[in-house]
C-alpha cells in the first residue's frame, strides 16, 4: 500500500485528488494539508511514502516545504503539482528535491503513474514540460566531469546515458541485453555514487555534463 499525503490550499482540489488516489487498491491517502507548514508537520508525523505538493500555498510555499521534507530521514518522495507552467516552478521544485512534477490539468492516469513511479524510486515529469527541461539543460555548456563521475563503471555510464534519453528500466534491459533487476541495481548505484536523490536528477546531471549524447564513457 502506497501511503500518500495531499497538500493543497484549495479544498476542492484536495477532494478531487483524494477521489482519484483513494479509488486505487494500492494507494491510501493518509492525510491532507492546506498549507506548506501543515504539510511539513503532518508529513513528519504521518510518514507518507509520497507527498503530492502544490507549489503555491500560504504560510510556507511548496518549494520551501519540499526542501525541508527532502532534508529529513527517511525523506518522503515529493510530487510537485502546480497550475502554472512556468520554468521557475519546474526548476525550483526539482532543485529543492522533488522527484516528479505535474501540471494540475494532467490526466488522472498520469497522476497515478507518477505516484507509483515515485514509490518505486523513479521519477516522472509531465510530458507537457519535459521538452523544455531537456532543451534548457542541453543548451548549457557541459560542466567538467566530477570526481564522482569517474567512479562509474562503463556499464553504469551506459545506464546513465539511457536514463537521460528517457528510457524505462525495461527498455534499457532490452537495449543492453541484461535483466530489468540488474538495471534497477545499476541505477541505484549511479544515484549513490553521484549523490543524486532521484532518477529525474540523474537526467539533469547527465545533460549538465554533456553525457546524454555520448556513445562512449568519458
Amino acid at each position: 500500500m502506497i501511503r500518500v499525503l495531499i497538500a493543497d490550499d484549495q479544498e476542492p482540489v484536495r477532494e478531487a485528488l483524494r477521489l482519484v488516489l483513494d479509488g486505487e487498491p494500492d494507494i491510501e491517502v493518509v492525510d491532507e494539508a492546506a498549507n506548506g507548514a501543515e504539510a511539513v508537520r503532518k508529513a513528519l508525523w504521518r510518514r507518507p511514502d509520497v507527498v503530492v505538493m502544490d507549489l503555491r500555498m500560504p504560510h510556507l510555499d511548496g518549494i520551501t516545504a519540499i526542501r525541508r521534507l527532502t532534508g529529513t530521514e527517511p525523506a518522503p518522495r515529493v510530487l510537485a503539482l502546480t497550475t502554472f507552467d512556468l520554468d521557475d516552478y519546474l526548476f525550483g521544485a526539482l532543485q529543492a528535491g522533488a522527484a516528479g512534477f505535474l501540471l494540475k490539468d494532467s490526466e488522472p492516469e498520469l497522476l497515478l503513474d507518477a505516484v507509483r513511479a515515485l514509490h518505486t524510486g523513479q521519477g516522472l515529469i509531465d510530458p507537457q514540460v519535459t521538452g523544455r527541461l531537456i532543451n534548457r539543460f542541453a543548451a548549457l555548456s557541459p560542466r567538467a566531469p566530477t570526481r564522482e563521475l569517474e567512479l562509474l563503471t562503463p556499464r553504469e555510464h551506459e545506464v546513465l546515458r539511457s536514463v537521460a534519453r528517457g528510457m524505462s528500466n525495461a527498455e534499457i534491459a532490452d537495449t543492453l541485453v541484461i535483466e530489468p533487476g540488474t538495471v534497477k541495481t545499476h541505477v541505484a548505484r549511479v544515484l549513490g555514487k553521484l549523490g543524486l536523490r532521484t532518477r529525474v536528477h540523474a537526467v539533469i546531471y547527465a545533460y549538465e555534463h554533456g553525457l546524454a549524447g555520448d556513445e562512449t564513457p568519458p
